[in-house]
């Protein structure tokens, strides 16, 4: 139940960092870049691969979808960790799919982001990893 419970900590952080961004994303300057004339130039640039939008329509998409795709996250793995744990633990694959995922995320927020996205994945990688070796440790027969 701790393994559990774990996961799903580590989930509902994936999920409240992707909910925020999305709100962040369509509400307010936060995600607008500080220097006015760089938002009106992706207002008003197209990028090469096509003329149908915009360098800002774009990332607005962009910010749209990675906020989605943590709160699916977020939304699966909370799910499966609490909702059906036997399925999840007997289940290889998505237990390795959660961490490459979690993995994938701390390299690229470490690379690309800030430090508060950085330190949230950070956590939530660290109660995966503790969740992992909880239940690991639970399974061993002495």
């Amino acid at each position: 139940m701790l393994a559990s419970t774990l996961i799903a900590a580590s989930a509902a952080i994936t999920g409240l960092f992707g909910s925020i961004h999305l709100l962040y994303t369509f509400n307010g300057p936060k995600m607008h870049p500080r220097d006015k004339n760089v938002l009106l130039a992706m207002q008003n640039t197209c990028p090469v691969i096509t003329k149908e939008t915009t360098v800002w329509r774009a990332t607005l998409g962009f910010n749209a979808t990675h906020s989605m795709g943590l709160m699916l996250f977020g939304a699966v793995y909370a799910y499966l960790a609490l909702a059906h744990p036997a399925m999840f633990w007997q289940s290889t694959f998505l237990v390795t799919l959660g961490m490459v995922v979690l993995v994938a995320y701390l390299v690229l927020a470490k690379l690309y982001f800030f430090s508060i996205p950085f330190r949230g994945v950070a956590l939530a990688t660290m109660l995966y990893v503790a969740g992992v070796v909880t239940n690991s440790a639970s399974t061993l027969k002495y």
